[in-house]
């Protein structure tokens, strides 16, 4: 007898079968799913592209960038005059505010804005907003790739488009957004490679050779995990955070691998793992990157007027390396060794201990409520309004980051439900690094990568609340009232998601710094750490 359980219903409760098709053995269930899917997405898309493109060019500081696009348009506005060869690129050779501190493909992607607009709001905000509803896909794509529910994904999707954190950073021409977008990228790759991997397996399975070897099947190229190890190596080479996903994302593959040797009876998985998995793993997940990055700053290479480019010639350089090691090498790649020990000063000492202090500082904990807030935009203003641009987290979304994350460990360590792996690891990936060293200055914006993992977690919530029911009410489509009695998670659901979207439109007035009265602006300060 045909299963008669739908995409959804399937996703839910955790099948592993297929979709299947209609009782008259056609494909009208699995076509009308796919176009479900698709109107689903360019939904999102729509909503996502009028979200962050509407009134783009506001606000300016006087026409020029706000916040910290103080300094990454005018080093992309370089970038983008110096871009004499379409294979190179550009790069920064007045660093204006002092030491460069991150590597040069963000504000190459963003020099590509200014080729189209030139130095304009849109030119320094376009590619962030696009790369933005981009994101905004992947994550749908990824939830509903890890739970094979339409639903889920659309879930979500509009938690991602409704986020005020991801908002604000997707409609600013910052860094931020870029990395954020390749992150999804690499989560959408590394769940189609195990789906990949997770179907060769039990293609093996089937045609009985599992046990040929003890130490398993060698699966052949994953071009899925080197698509994963290429968005990882470009994270990289936008800021230098990316370490941390190679490092979780790189274990996490290899964790995979084994226990997935280890499912299907591999006599020897852990050996099997080593030879067959973790090398080209590494491969993919760390030397590719490696180039990518190295690769990435080839427009300095090229260069002869790139920050500390020549700098092996100077008396500081001298002073500041003295004899090292690295002395033997050729001059450039001297000069690339010494950029990098720089930045890493920088960054090892920009801690309160120095004497770096901001008002809008906040640590990692405060971002797990999104309990501390990040001023982007604040004018002189008329009296009795104000104009602000406050970043802080939708508090419908982030009010349920703990909750979410704990409920997402619970099922994949208790339960085993390997589905929770994405969401829990690379939130981890995003998070915990952050916490060795708290004497760094921080802000809210570094939260910006934890949120798509937080969208996907909570959307896996909702979609197991939805199995929530009570098969002993009789009759359950007799009344809305006997409805509700028999299906409480699908009301949760709708409830939470319209808790979500209006939670977002009333706070929409401070992500895009439209006018508000002083009390209209005192009813959106929920918490006092906000002002």
């Amino acid at each position: 007898m045909p299963s008669t359980m739908t995409t959804d219903q399937q996703a839910i409760h955790g099948s592993d079968a297929p979709a299947v098709s209609d009782s008259t053995g056609s494909d009208h269930s699995r076509t009308f799913a796919f176009t479900r899917w698709k109107g689903i997405l360019v939904s999102l898309g729509i909503l996502g592209a009028l979200s962050r493109l509407l009134m783009l060019h506001r606000p300016t500081d006087a026409g020029t960038p706000i916040f910290d696009e103080k300094h990454y348009a005018p080093q992309a506005w370089q970038v983008m005059q110096s871009w004499d060869n379409p294979f190179i690129g550009g790069i920064e050779d007045n660093p204006g505010y002092g030491l460069v501190v991150h590597p040069p493909l963000g504000k190459q992607i963003e020099a590509i804005g200014m080729i189209l607009f030139g130095y304009t709001p849109w030119g320094w905000r376009i590619m962030a907003a696009l790369l933005g509803v981009a994101a905004i896909l992947l994550i749908a794509a990824t939830a509903r790739r890890i739970t094979r529910s339409d639903l889920v994904g659309l879930f979500a999707g509009v938690i991602a488009l409704c986020d005020g954190i991801l908002f604000v950073t997707g409609r600013s021409g910052m860094l931020d957004h870029f990395q954020v977008f390749l992150l999804c990228l690499v989560a959408y790759c590394a769940v189609r490679d195990a789906e990949q991997m997770e179907q060769r397996f039990q293609h093996v399975w089937a045609t009985d050779r599992i046990h040929e070897s003890d130490f398993g099947p060698r699966m052949g190229y994953r071009w899925w995990r080197f698509a994963a190890g290429v968005g990882l190596g470009l994270a990289l080479a936008v800021k230098w955070n990316g370490l941390y996903y190679m490092a979780f994302f790189g274990l996490t593959i290899v964790a995979v691998d084994y226990f997935r040797r280890r499912r299907f009876g591999v006599q020897r998985p852990l050996a099997g793992t080593a030879i067959f998995d973790a090398l080209p793993s590494f491969f993919s997940v760390v030397i590719v990157p490696v180039i990518l990055y190295v690769i990435s700053w080839r427009a300095w290479f090229a260069s002869e007027t790139g920050v500390f480019r020549h700098a092996v010639e100077s008396e500081q350089y001298t002073k500041t390396t003295g004899d090292w090691f690295w002395s033997f090498l050729p001059d450039v790649v001297q000069n690339f060794i010494y950029y990098h020990v720089s930045v890493m000063r920088f960054h090892t000492e920009l801690t309160n201990s120095n004497g770096h202090h901001h008002n809008w500082e906040s640590k990692p904990w405060s971002w797990l409520v999104s309990s501390r807030s990040l001023l982007y935009y604040s004018p002189s203003s008329d009296e009795g309004v104000r104009k602000v641009i406050l970043l802080v987290g939708t508090p419908a979304i982030w009010w349920f980051c703990v909750p979410a994350i704990l409920w997402g460990l619970w099922c994949l360590i208790v339960h085993k439900d390997r589905r929770w792996v994405i969401p829990t690891i690379g939130f981890a990936a995003g998070f915990l690094p952050w916490l060795v060293n708290l004497d760094r200055q921080m802000y809210l914006f570094y939260a910006a990568n934890l949120v798509p993992f937080l969208a996907i977690a909570i959307a896996m919530a909702l979609g197991q609340l939805l199995r929530w029911e009570k098969p002993e009410v009789p009759n359950p489509y007799s009344s809305p009232k006997t409805f509700v009695k028999a299906r409480p998670g699908q009301l949760l659901v709708v409830v939470y998601l319209m808790l979500v979207v209006w939670n977002f439109l009333y706070f929409l007035p401070l992500y895009i710094g439209a006018p508000l009265s002083d009390s209209a602006f005192d009813m959106r300060m929920w918490l006092p750490s906000w002002r």
